[in-house]
Formats: structure tokens, C-alpha cells, sequence
């Protein structure tokens, strides 16, 4: 067997592995809001529901020794791009259906444990593919398709719903033929994976340590310093960013006499799909270069205040109910950007926690209680908006953010970790 030497066409094969990567976590993630709103859907059930999709990212550490010890990474993640590209299918066909609520939220778990795993097997088929050099060389450039991805699904695909919805006056119709265009996308985008991905994996190409088993790096993960401290800070950090996010689209759809600003659905893809993404990814490249430059230590607390601090807009709108659309963007802009700009700190001091031995599976495990923190509040999310109403739910969700400020004041962490140093540059 032909085995590709390292970094081998890293500047075609990234791009197209992270694009895709992105696609189905927005879809199942974000967009099922979006979608499950305009068919009718109650907040309470999308808030329950949705936030259960985020359960295989929880529990994705589990299964991700069989990705590692059976065939190749490459053969995992294109095996479950053509899954993701026929659950979407499923999701299209049976829109139209009396049960189309339990069957598409079927077909969105098949989407989502099959891009959850693609997620293990891509992000592997990285380290394998790259020398440790490269590894940090092109993290900007697979960031930056990721976020290319999410523009794409929560932005273009949101976009073109409501274009359809206009179209044909049947938001059912329409929502059919987007899940169907998502499903012949990721087609399309498995086909350019098979064709681009370099063969990196042979039989004694490679050779990785094993850590004497899978207990043993659970058990290790929890022995770690300060870990109670730790997995309550991971599980406080987004604590309203994570009720915010499953609500904050229906407010905007919403209808005024039930306290939303009744935007249409072409409005909101675009405000949060370009716009919302666009300063979230800059939010993100900027708090990377502070890291970078002064160290964690400094940046915390105000990245920290930056996440939390913009979501208090939302109240604001939601009492005033202004309809501005300078007012709507201006706060999306400021949300999204502090959204990226904290979420940076938030990412290092994973790393920050993952490190030492199996440090790769730490981090998944670091990963997988991150996930836990956004699917748990968000499955209450719509309950507590049905009770308290959109002005009383953002206002809990400021008030949801003090919990993590409190655990910041406990924790032990170097103060430079994440800077670069002489010794790094070299």
C-alpha cells in the first residue's frame, strides 16, 4: 500500500475536510431552531429537543477508541459524511409527513452521532496527515473553513429557505427542498473528500503510543489539580450564552403580540448567518492574538465579562420590543463578537486542562463537558421563556452568567500560559 508522505496537498484537503465538518454540526445544532420554528413548533419543544442533538458531542469520548483502533480515519470520516448526506435526505422526504416532528428529529441524531464521529476521525486524520510543525501552521486556515461552514448553513441555507417560503407560500415545501439541497451539498462535499485526502495511513506508517487502557485515562483525567473547581467552571463558562443561543432566533421570528420582533426568515439568516458570523470569527482572532501576546492570565476576566456582558442587549430589546434594525444588528455585532473574543479564553484554558499524558483524549473528555454545559440549560431554555417571557428569560440569562465569575475567583492556572515566548518562535 502507497502511503502519502506528511503534509502532502494540506492546502487542498483542508479546506474541504473542515467545510464539511462544519455543515452538519450548524444544521443540526442551529439551524433545527430555525427550521422547527417556522413549521409551527412550541419553544418549549424546540428547546428540549434541539438541546438534546447535543448529546453525541457529549458522549463522542466513549466510542472514540473503536475510530482509533479500527480501519482508517479517512474511511470513518468519509463513511459518515455519506450517512450526515442521507440523513439530511431523510429529513427532506419526510417533512411532509403527519409525524414529521419524531421522524425528523430522528433523522437529525443519525446526523448528529455520524457527525460527531466524523468529528473524531477528521481531527485524528489532522495530527496523522500534518508534521507537529504544520499542526499549528494551518489551525488558522481550518478555523477559518469551519466558520465558512457555519456562514454557509446559518446563513445561505437560512437565506434560501426563506426565499422558497416566499416562493411558494408553504413553509413545509420550502424547508423540504432545503434539507434536500443540504443532502446533495454533502454529497457533494464527501465526493470532493475522496478525491482530495491524501492515503496518510498505512499498516506500520503509524505507530501512535497507547495508553495502557480506557479506564485508566478516564481515571487520570478526574485525579487532575483542582478538578471539582474545573468541570464546574467548564459546565458554568456559557451557562446563559447556552440559553441564549436556542432563544434568541425565535425572538427574532416571534410575533410582536407574543413579545418577538417578527423578522422574517431571510432576515434573521442573514443577519446572524453572514453578519453574526462574520464578528464572531473575528471575536475569535482577536482574543487568540491577546492569548497570544500577554498570556491567559490577563485576558480571563475581561473575556470572560466580554461573553456575557452583550447578552443584557437582548433584554433591552426584548422590553422596548424595537424592531431597529440598527438596534437588532448592532446587538447581533456586539453578541457575536464578545461570543468569539471569550469563547478564545475558554478553548485555551481547555487545552490548558487537557495537558500532559493523553492529552488528545483529555481534551475530547475536556470537550465532552463543554458539550454537556450548552445541552442541559438549553433543553430548559424554552420552558423558562414560556414562563417568564422573553423580556424576564434574557434578563435570566445575564443574571445565569455569575455563577462562572464566582468559580474564576478559585481557580489555579499559570499566568502566561498560551503566550509565545523566544522558545516558542523558534
Amino acid at each position: 500500500m502507497n502511503v502519502a508522505p506528511k503534509d502532502k496537498n494540506a492546502w487542498l484537503w483542508i479546506p474541504f475536510l473542515y467545510f464539511t465538518q462544519g455543515i452538519p454540526y450548524i444544521l443540526v445544532v442551529t439551524v433545527s431552531v430555525i427550521m422547527y420554528k417556522r413549521l409551527g413548533i412550541g419553544n418549549a419543544e424546540i428547546g428540549l429537543y434541539t438541546s438534546w442533538l447535543y448529546l453525541p458531542w457529549v458522549i463522542k469520548p466513549l466510542w472514540s477508541p473503536i475510530v482509533d483502533l479500527n480501519g482508517t480515519k479517512r474511511k470513518w470520516f468519509l463513511m459518515m459524511q455519506l450517512v450526515i448526506s442521507l440523513a439530511f435526505l431523510g429529513i427532506g422526504l419526510f417533512m411532509g409527513s403527519n409525524s414529521f416532528f419524531t421522524i425528523t428529529l430522528s433523522f437529525f441524531w443519525m446526523a448528529a452521532f455520524a457527525s460527531a464521529t466524523n468529528d473524531i476521525a477528521s481531527d485524528g486524520y489532522y495530527m496523522i496527515g500534518l508534521t507537529q510543525k504544520k499542526q499549528s501552521f494551518f489551525i488558522g486556515l481550518r478555523s477559518t473553513f469551519y466558520r465558512l461552514a457555519m456562514i454557509t448553513g446559518q446563513g445561505l441555507l437560512v437565506i434560501f429557505a426563506g426565499y422558497l417560503e416566499n416562493k411558494y407560500g408553504d413553509n413545509t415545501k420550502a424547508w423540504s427542498l432545503t434539507m434536500i439541497s443540504a443532502s446533495v451539498l454533502m454529497l457533494v462535499l464527501t465526493i470532493s473528500n475522496f478525491f482530495t485526502t491524501p492515503k496518510f495511513e498505512g499498516s506500520s506508517s503509524e505507530k501512535e503510543a497507547k495508553p495502557a487502557g480506557f479506564l485508566e485515562v478516564f481515571a487520570s483525567f478526574f485525579q487532575k489539580k483542582q478538578i471539582g473547581w474545573v468541570l464546574l467552571f467548564i459546565l458554568t463558562y456559557r451557562l446563559g450564552e447556552s440559553q441564549l443561543v436556542k432563544m434568541a432566533s425565535p425572538f427574532l421570528l416571534d410575533k410582536l403580540e407574543v413579545g418577538g420582533l417578527a423578522y422574517s426568515t431571510e432576515a434573521v439568516g442573514t443577519i446572524y448567518g453572514t453578519v453574526g458570523i462574520i464578528m464572531l470569527s473575528l471575536g475569535g482572532i482577536v482574543g487568540g492574538i491577546l492569548i497570544s501576546r500577554d498570556g491567559l492570565k490577563k485576558w480571563m476576566l475581561p473575556m470572560l465579562l466580554a461573553l456575557n456582558l452583550p447578552n443584557a442587549l437582548y433584554a433591552l430589546l426584548a422590553i422596548t420590543q424595537s424592531t431597529s434594525i440598527y438596534a437588532v444588528v448592532g446587538t447581533v455585532i456586539l453578541e457575536q463578537f464578545g461570543y468569539g473574543f471569550g469563547f478564545a479564553a475558554f478553548m485555551m484554558y481547555l487545552i490548558y486542562v487537557a495537558d500532559g499524558a493523553s492529552k488528545t483524549s483529555h481534551y475530547a473528555i475536556a470537550t465532552g463537558f463543554m458539550a454537556l454545559g450548552m445541552m442541559l440549560p438549553g433543553m430548559l431554555s424554552g420552558y423558562i421563556q414560556e414562563w417568564l417571557g422573553y423580556d424576564g428569560f434574557f434578563i435570566w440569562v445575564v443574571i445565569a452568567a455569575i455563577p462562572a465569575f464566582i468559580v474564576l475567583r478559585y481557580l489555579d492556572y499559570p499566568a502566561d500560559y498560551g503566550k509565545k515566548t523566544a522558545e516558542t518562535d523558534e
